[in-house]
């Protein structure tokens, strides 16, 4: 294939509620490219996308896929993305590597959920947009309910460029108000008649066309003056009007199609070639430090990687986009992370699983190259002598958490370095062992996207995995001052043990004056700081450490032995074996054996007595809450609501946005587990929600109680 210019490349991404037709649309488009000379289906399991086992027995998108078509002259760089928000990691990649998107609507459907999803994240990412309504030759199809749907939950204007003459299942003709052209089509194979606008069909055309010019005049200022003038404009003139309006993203043209008959496919990549901007136009890539990358072909070579994947015999894949010069077979190129240097030996244009070798590409262009040694997704690849980080695709926070751990034992090993290799693959798969839960906890964004990859570990890895509820990292603190005193005692022989610890606790907070007096159990208590010590938790949290010994009772050596018996307690607290934080502990007497004392000796005195005062000093369980937004349409916000109360939410917000509501609410992640799958059998698939750690609060008294009498304290005194 021809090496194509940078002004010869155009990059989309089709995003979409799950079946809407992206992945049928995405075969059309690449059969008009002549890539391929007849088009697959989904049912036969023979698309350029889709193209995986799990793909294939899922019927429906999981992956992205990359592909090219060739038209016009112009090479046309697809992306096409799943609909489920389960795997909307491959959405955030290509909305970063696309310069436009193009949102597909189903006829039968409207403007659904799904469509608010990928439309919030188009936004978020400053993407512009082109409508096309699918499936028209649907039995159900309804062009005008559609059109009401988008214009009524849209946040951009879409503008009418086609209508269909006969939605339903004849459907075969469309009008063109661009081109003020009917177009009819013969059969399934794209072939069409450019035909004049029939008298019956004129007024509405007339109308549609004036909406359109009037449109695109608003967009430029010359380009009003002349409508003002001339009462029109020329097409030429509305598509710079319209290119404008696009790349600002005040508009949002809308098509129409049937991408299972190959109709409309044609004008809409036609639309795309003459008027989405490209490389040159769209806005420029920036550096992690926030300079701009202009896609200058004449510069040195810099390429994002967007996708890695894994193949059995090729090994790993690199997807990446040429942000500025020209790549070629052999050039050696700087990662910027590691600081190793990386040989590209092979490159691809890539159509599916079809990749076509070529000798070198353009700024601007998409494609794919082998064997990278160290280089995965979110790193770039730039000429040593120049320098430069792109910045990072930033993924959607996990919301949903669950414990894994293999059926066999000795499988530990094979298990954690399967689960590597899907991190690598997608980002939005976490994976930690948790030394806290001593659990292996990994996170995605929803239990469908965590049972793909359970399969995918059955069938690629051979390991039998189960999921299930993970442990709830809570915290423990004290709510009042407590007082303790703890003598260790060992005889065994000749040498003994012998440390004798009186230590008082208090809440932690910032700002709080430093110790002078206590009150404690009906006695005041004065002690003289001698020594203080601030320690941040690496789980959160402050402890205070202060040495307030007078008259030498315990010597200065022995204090770091009951600091680090105190932080092993506060490690695995009393209440639940749960992480300790915010007290404040003051050693203000003791004693000591001029023999018998050791270090271990103090160590378990300090630690013993910090266990009996932290149990007097009104102890509280903390637990993560979470902030969680739920987007459901407005008719299911009632069993939404009810099943959040249920959970122990706090109902924060609710507002009305273009035919959804929003419920904004704090949740205990206790009470988040498969959540995903709650929420979608309540709405039908219908609702998202996203969440994120808000803050620790403490439980409830009966929750507390649940919790002190399902653990048991296997700590023993020493």
């Amino acid at each position: 294939m021809k090496t194509y210019q940078t002004n010869e490349i155009k990059n989309i991404v089709l995003i979409g509620a799950p079946g809407s037709g992206k992945t049928t649309l995405a075969e059309a488009m690449a059969f008009e490219g002549k890539v391929i000379d007849r088009r697959g289906s989904i049912e036969t399991d023979n698309t350029l996308s889709d193209n995986t086992e799990l793909e294939h027995l899922y019927k429906r998108s999981i992956y992205p896929t990359i592909l090219f078509t060739e038209f016009m002259g112009r090479k046309l760089n697809i992306i096409d993305t799943p609909g489920s928000d389960d795997f909307c990691g491959g959405l955030f990649s290509a909305f970063k590597v696309a310069d436009v998107g193009v949102m597909v609507f189903n006829a039968q459907n409207g403007f659904e959920v799904g469509s608010e999803i990928q439309a919030r994240y188009a936004r978020a990412q400053e993407k512009p947009i082109i409508a096309l309504v699918n499936q028209l030759d649907a039995e159900k199809a309804s062009w005008e309910a559609t059109m009401e749907s988008i214009e009524s939950s849209s946040h951009v204007k879409p503008v009418i460029v086609q209508y269909p003459v006969n939605p339903g299942p004849g459907f075969d003709t469309f009008i063109d108000v661009l081109m003020m052209k009917m177009y009819k089509f013969k059969d399934d194979t794209g072939i069409r008649e450019e035909m004049e606008i029939p008298e019956s069909e004129m007024e509405r055309a007339k109308e549609l066309n004036n909406t359109l010019v009037e449109a695109a005049a608003e967009n430029d200022e010359g380009l009003m003056e002349l409508y003002f003038e001339k009462g029109s404009l020329t097409q030429d003139e509305m598509r710079s009007g319209l290119k404008i309006g696009l790349a600002k993203r005040d508009l949002m043209p809308v098509f129409c199609a049937s991408g299972k008959k190959d109709i409309g496919t044609k004008r809409l990549m036609e639309f795309i070639i003459n008027v989405a901007p490209g490389p040159l136009k769209a806005p420029n890539f920036r550096t992690v430090e926030g300079e701009e990358v202009a896609a200058d072909v004449e510069g040195p070579a810099a390429l994002f990687v967007f996708k890695s994947a894994i193949e059995p015999h090729l090994g790993e894949i690199s997807y990446f986009r040429l942000i500025r010069g020209r790549l070629t077979e052999g050039m050696e190129l700087l990662n910027t992370r590691t600081g190793s240097r990386e040989k590209i030996s092979q490159l691809f244009a890539v159509a599916g699983k079809n990749r076509i070798k070529v000798s070198e590409m353009m700024a601007g262009d998409i494609g794919c190259t082998v064997k990278l040694k160290g280089t995965r997704t979110n790193d770039t690849l730039c000429a040593p002598s120049a320098p430069v980080t792109i910045a990072p695709i930033v993924f959607p926070e996990p919301r949903y958490r669950a414990a894994v751990r293999s059926t066999k034992t000795g499988e530990d090993e094979k298990l954690g370095d399967a689960l590597n290799k899907a991190r690598y693959e997608d980002p939005t798969i976490l994976v930690d062992y948790s030394k806290e839960l001593k659990q292996t906890i990994i996170q995605g964004q929803g239990e469908h996207h965590l049972n793909i990859l359970k399969t995918t570990l059955a069938n690629q890895y051979k390991l039998d995995v189960e999921f299930f509820a993970p442990k709830i990292p809570y915290r423990e603190t004290i709510t009042k001052v407590a007082a303790a005193d703890y003598r260790h005692k060992k005889q065994s022989g000749g040498a003994g043990q012998f440390g004798e610890v009186h230590l008082v606790i208090e809440p932690y907070y910032e700002g709080m004056p430093e110790p002078s007096k206590y009150k404690v159990e009906g006695r005041e208590l004065v002690v003289n700081v001698k020594n203080k010590e601030e320690y941040q938790l690496e789980w959160g949290g402050t402890l205070q450490f202060y040495s307030a010994i007078v008259g030498g009772a315990i010597d200065a050596r022995f204090l770091p032995a009951i600091l680090k018996g105190v932080m092993e307690k506060m490690d695995e607290g009393p209440l639940t074996g749960s992480y300790a934080r915010d007290i404040r502990v003051v050693v203000y007497d003791g004693k000591m054996h001029p023999v018998d004392s050791n270090e271990i000796s103090f160590k378990l005195a300090g630690r013993n007595a910090f266990k009996e005062a932290f149990k007097k000093a009104g102890p509280k369980i903390m637990e993560p809450i979470y902030s969680v937004e739920v987007l459901v349409p407005s008719d299911k916000m009632g069993d939404v609501m009810s099943d959040l109360q249920n959970r122990r939410a706090m109902i924060e917000g609710m507002t009305s946005d273009k035919g959804f509501d929003r419920l904004t609410a704090r949740v205990p992640l206790a009470e988040m587990y498969r959540y995903s799958t709650t929420l979608s059998s309540l709405t039908n698939g219908r609702a998202t929600y996203t969440m994120k750690f808000a803050s620790y609060e403490q439980v409830p008294a009966d929750v507390q109680e649940k919790l002190l009498k399902a653990y048991s304290d296997t700590d023993k005194d020493e």
